[in-house]
């Protein structure tokens, strides 16, 4: 299921979500220009929760900066053109009305937030994993979970593809993404059963993390509360 749009008509220019997409476009553009060497620039900016947890083992300082560094870089850097282009689709549909909520500064400041925790919450569930973890899913994630205690009422335009048909659909956006957050819950789960770490290459307890930390996050950074009508019916 591909989410094209919501109904839900922001009333700002969403300057901050725009921006965010443009930085990880070019951020993208930059690694594909490393060629062979992307592999050392994935290694030294990625976040490795095997490296964050054992750094004093490791013999660095437990409150080094570049300990923490890789927090913040990770979250812009993509694998893929099917990765970036999913998490920008994410962070467009879903990241304007959460933006025109909080404002902002505000939302840039939970954008990072939330991405940072994410990973945090990675390395908690598996601090043994030495595959760098690269993507904005975490930080998205977060916007996804303030979306959906804000927004709950909200309806997702979705494309399912139909054996080669397009087919939207309209799902309410309490579903949509609770069922989201349940499927990250049960691969991260099936991954820790069967002790695969990240056999999949994607780091569900990242997305997890980043919904939980988006739903409480969602309570402070809130400007005011909002009600407003879907674009349909205004």
């Amino acid at each position: 299921m591909i989410p094209i749009r919501d109904t839900i008509r922001p009333r700002t220019t969403p300057f901050v979500t725009v921006g965010l997409i443009a930085v990880n476009a070019f951020v993208f553009f930059q690694e594909l220009s490393y060629g062979p060497h992307l592999d050392r620039l994935i290694e030294a900016f990625g976040f490795i929760p095997a490296r964050f947890v054992s750094w004093e083992q490791l013999g660095g300082a437990a409150l080094d900066p570049q300990r923490f560094v890789p927090l913040f870089t990770s979250m812009f850097l993509h694998g893929g053109w099917a990765h970036i282009a999913g998490n920008m689709l994410y962070l467009w549909v879903f990241g304007r009305n959460v933006e025109d909520t909080f404002g902002h500064l505000r939302f840039l400041v939970f954008y990072v937030l939330c991405g940072a925790i994410a990973v945090l919450a990675l390395a908690f569930f598996t601090p043994d994993t030495t595959v760098p973890t690269v993507g904005a899913s975490g930080a998205i994630a977060g916007v996804l979970g303030a979306y959906f205690v804000m927004f709950p009422r909200s309806r997702i335009v979705t494309l399912v593809p139909l054996f080669f048909i397009p087919w939207f659909v309209q799902i309410p956006a309490l579903f949509y993404l609770g069922f989201w957050f349940l499927l990250q819950l049960l691969n991260g789960s099936l991954e820790l059963s069967t002790r695969a770490g990240m056999a999949s290459g994607v780091a569900w307890w990242a997305h997890a993390g980043g919904f939980v930390a988006g739903i409480l996050l969602s309570i402070p950074f809130r400007r005011h509360p909002r009600s407003r009508s879907p674009a349909w019916l205004a």
